[in-house]
């Protein structure tokens, strides 16, 4: 996932790697406990798609934006994971 991340904030240096691993991991954690749910961040999709931008504004300093700028798609996001875990049950 770090080389995606830093793919998509066009970063081709290795200085800030552990920076960068970081914002993964807690944008990982956010969206994980959002949901009640490991996402998989691996194959493209809208959990993948909201990482990405998840660390595009916390490498910007904009976290505070996140949840507005992206309510609708991270609303979505419960309701399609909670109707998957209730179709399963």
């Amino acid at each position: 996932m770090l080389e995606d991340v830093k793919e998509y904030l066009k970063i081709t240096w290795d200085d800030e790697d552990t920076k960068i691993q970081n914002m993964i991991d807690r944008g990982q954690n956010y969206l994980n406990e959002l949901t009640g749910l490991e996402l998989d961040y691996t194959t493209e999709g809208q959990p993948k798609a909201l990482l990405l931008d998840y660390c595009r504004y916390a490498y910007n300093n904009a976290l505070e934006y996140f949840n507005e700028n992206f309510k609708s798609e991270l609303f979505r996001l419960q309701l399609k994971k909670a109707a998957d875990a209730d179709v399963q049950e």
